[in-house]
């Protein structure tokens, strides 16, 4: 059975980098090359290099820095998706989008593909989340709900009372990479890929034995408290061992 051909935006990115060396048949254009805001650059290197999985990983990522560049936020991450769905519907191709733990308020945390989204908390996760709904353009797609960090932790603190299920971005891209390559037998429109629950203290103390304990009022942008991802069917459909209850 030959692989897939698969075309992936934000291949510059920190996800796309690892991507790309996991996987380097994969076909990435640079920004300058498919910027996604650009509806009819997107079209034409679709049409042209006619790929069966397109995986949707550019994104405008910052989120304190999306509160005062909400435009350019919004472009990005709302404009562009729906540019990429057009053109990965108008060729066939399925549509592999990259979202985010931040689409749910983090009132309660554990949360399954089915619960409903929001509200959310700040600009960057509500263009996430209409990101989304820009992704469903496509026939054929798969919203990715993950999140994940650089290799190395980047603050001097880390929020003890924020909790999630993300983490570095050389744990996460491989299993991003096996759901990738099994895009096209996955019938479900959501999934979340994710590791166990923890606080962002705990993960930053896994490399970084200098980070100081904070807390999330201390932030200078609304987090949301606890956006831990409930992964139970990702691992069913992938073969993993569920963790004990």
């Amino acid at each position: 059975m030959t692989s897939p051909k698969i075309l992936l935006t934000g291949g510059g990115g920190r996800l796309g980098t690892e991507l790309r060396a996991i996987l380097p048949q994969i076909i990435a254009p640079s920004s300058k090359e498919l910027d996604v805001t650009d509806a009819q650059q997107v079209h034409t290197i679709l049409q042209r290099e006619n790929p069966q999985i397109v995986v949707h990983a550019a994104a405008y990522t910052n989120v304190g820095l999306a509160e005062t560049e909400r435009d350019r936020c919004w472009r990005i991450n709302v404009e562009g998706t729906r540019n990429v769905a057009r053109a990965a519907n108008a060729i066939g191709a399925k549509l592999v989008h990259i979202s985010t733990d931040y689409v749910f308020s983090g009132e309660k945390g554990n949360y399954r593909e089915t619960d409903t989204p929001g509200p959310v908390v700040n600009y960057y996760a509500l263009t996430k989340l209409v990101a989304e709904e820009a992704a469903r353009c496509a026939g054929r797609f798969l919203i990715v709900r993950t999140s994940f960090r650089p290799r190395e932790f980047q603050y001097p603190v880390a929020f003890s009372d924020v909790f999630t299920s993300q983490d570095y971005v050389d744990i996460i891209a491989p299993l991003v990479t096996e759901v990738i390559c099994h895009s096209e037998q996955i019938e479900y429109e959501v999934l979340h890929v994710a590791t166990e629950r923890k606080s962002v203290f705990e993960l930053a103390r896994r490399r970084s034995q200098t980070v100081k304990m904070g807390l999330r009022s201390e932030s200078t942008v609304v987090l949301p408290a606890d956006v831990s991802l409930n992964v139970e069917r990702w691992k069913r459909i992938m073969g993993l061992e569920l963790d004990p209850v």
